[in-house]
């Protein structure tokens, strides 16, 4: 934080207020260490926040989305576009694990809000969606997410609809090379598109669309070429100057594991499997990550992003499932351990209880003073992933025959 941020940072976050004095001194203090539960006691936790953040927006323009979250600067937030279209596939799944049908009520109207609010050219607004909201390449792929699940699990043929127009814009809006430089987050192109590549290529291989599956493909093999021999993403921070987050890392890292298992190949797996062993290796024994990486995997930060640790566990999950690196569940447990303990079940405080903070402690620089949505998603996803030894969102099946994946142990 430069000099000006830091004289402003006090009237900006006000941690003179009693709340945010709680909050700042749980982190500052610690304390005796919450115990862990069972994963579905944790689970319930993070699904009733999220139901929370929902339900603060009804009676709004936005009724129907997600709050991205609530924060110390702005209470709880307008509902985000980009992550409340995936939090569709976490409601869904959980209310089968939570046998809670109220849930299924909550994905539809996600998915309302959603196609109320995509543009005619098929893209979605970025931002919070307000009007004037320019679209950007990654929102757009996260609610594709969404649609989706819409289709495959609601049987809702206009969100197929609404993911095959976007997708057509992602392919028209996308540079020769596979990289997309336009409509990007702070004007620069990011590894981490390959999230968005991952829901292109399903919508491509559903909608039997070459046009779009050459185009997931092109950005796939721009952002191999990003790829380090340590494993590493250039190009992969939310700015040309940071180390890029651990969140970013474990974007680019899924978006390659799931594509390559939807194509059957090797190459993007082994790609995902590379990144997601080294951050193995960085990861402390407690479960902690650092909320960045430099190229050599040298952490450059003395926080943790919560967000990220959530996401991880969900890769290794999955590198377990698809790749036979069955050393990395170990792995994700441990990150899930972690987790349950910076979730605190029995807050007297809705804003607080179940969430997951975008740092720990929260003053950290990923989601400063934050409760984002998305942390809470990530969460959920890798509990009922590790209860039910299952993938949300459910894993495709339209690969082509897959090729031996051979563990580098």
């Amino acid at each position: 934080m430069n000099l000006s941020k830091l004289i402003a940072a006090p009237f900006r976050y006000r941690p003179w207020r009693p709340r945010h004095a709680r909050l700042i001194a749980r982190d500052l203090v610690g304390g005796r260490p919450q115990s862990e539960s069972d994963h579905l006691d944790h689970l319930r936790a993070a699904i009733d926040w999220l139901c929370l953040a929902q339900d603060v927006r009804h009676d709004k323009p936005d009724s129907g989305g997600v709050s991205a979250g609530w924060s110390f600067e702005d209470g709880w937030l307008p509902s985000y576009p980009e992550t409340s279209g995936y939090i569709v596939e976490t409601f869904l799944a959980a209310a089968a694990v939570l046998d809670r049908p109220d849930l299924i009520d909550r994905a539809r109207r996600i998915i309302d809000w959603e196609l109320s609010i995509q543009r005619p050219d098929g893209a979605f607004p970025g931002h919070f969606g307000e009007p004037g909201s320019q679209p950007v390449v990654f929102n757009t792929g996260q609610i594709m997410h969404g649609m989706l699940a819409g289709y495959l699990q609601l049987r809702r043929t206009e969100c197929l609809e609404a993911a095959v127009r976007a997708g057509r814009w992602l392919a028209r809006v996308q540079d020769p090379d596979g990289c997309w430089r336009d409509f990007e987050h702070h004007g620069v192109p990011h590894a981490y598109n390959t999230r968005a590549s991952w829901a292109l290529l399903a919508v491509a291989l559903i909608a039997g669309d070459t046009t779009q599956k050459a185009a997931a493909i092109r950005n796939l093999n721009w952002a191999l070429a990003q790829q380090r021999a340590s494993g590493w993403f250039a190009n992969n921070a939310f700015t040309p100057s940071s180390a890029p987050f651990t969140h970013t890392i474990a974007y680019a890292i899924r978006g390659f594991l799931e594509s390559g298992v939807l194509l059957g190949e090797s190459l993007y797996i082994d790609a995902a499997v590379k990144a997601a062993r080294a951050l193995a290796d960085a990861q402390r024994a407690d479960g902690w990550l650092a909320g960045t990486y430099d190229g050599d995997w040298v952490p450059r930060a003395h926080y943790c992003c919560l967000t990220g640790v959530a996401q991880m566990s969900i890769n290794w999950m999955r590198c377990a499932q698809e790749a036979g690196a069955v050393e990395l569940r170990g792995k994700a447990r441990t990150a899930l351990s972690f987790l349950k303990r910076a979730q605190r079940l029995n807050d007297r405080d809705e804003v607080s209880r179940g969430a997951i903070a975008g740092s720990a402690p929260i003053w950290g620089a990923y989601s400063r003073f934050e409760f984002p949505n998305w942390a809470a998603k990530f969460f959920a996803d890798a509990l009922m992933m590790d209860h039910n030894n299952s993938a949300v969102p459910p894993v495709l099946g339209l690969s082509q025959p897959r090729r031996q994946i051979v563990a580098h142990v």
